[in-house]
């Protein structure tokens, strides 16, 4: 079978092949919180994912070299927060290495299981981590929900093309 003309010209598999790939796919944007040994830790991740309905239960994918996978390789619980398109600063503060993520430009507190649960966000959920799977330089983390509150106003922030973004209507 031939392929056709229109496909482009294919690359072999890399990160750089990957990433490229993905900088076409528009996500949303989630801020992944726990409690650490030394306070809170969290980041921005744009890997959240939906698994199952009954029960209740999400991945993400965290790095093993980042500064939060300590914390959330041992903790139980974590806290999931879908980002709005007004908290761009926030999930950048979140992104950035060395940032100080709880300081006093971030409004959080202490939620169920001690999460730390951030303010003025669309939706929130803690979770309680039921297994973290070797993939490559991440894991993925399964989590089963057990609260949250999707009431937060907003609409959601979407990353594409390696910035953050907003829905068009």
């Amino acid at each position: 079978m031939t392929a056709p003309s229109g496909l482009g010209t294919a690359r072999l598999a890399s990160p750089d092949l990957l990433r490229s790939v993905f900088r076409k796919h528009a996500a949303g944007v989630a801020v992944i919180t726990a409690r650490g040994s030394s306070g809170p830790v969290g980041f921005t991740a744009t890997s959240l994912a939906s698994v199952s309905a009954d029960p209740p239960m999400l991945s993400f994918g965290v790095g093993t070299g980042g500064s939060s996978w300590p914390a959330i390789a041992a903790t139980d619980h974590v806290g999931v927060h879908v980002l709005g398109e007004h908290q761009q600063e926030l999930a950048a503060t979140f992104a950035r290495s060395g940032a100080d993520r709880f300081g006093p430009g971030t409004a959080w507190r202490e939620g169920p299981q001690g999460v730390p649960v951030l303010d003025d966000v669309p939706a929130w959920m803690v979770c309680k981590v039921v297994t973290r799977v070797p993939a490559g330089d991440h894991r993925i983390v399964l989590a089963e929900v057990l609260v949250g509150d999707s009431t937060g106003r907003g609409r959601p922030l979407l990353y594409h093309q390696g910035r953050f973004s907003r829905l068009r209507d």
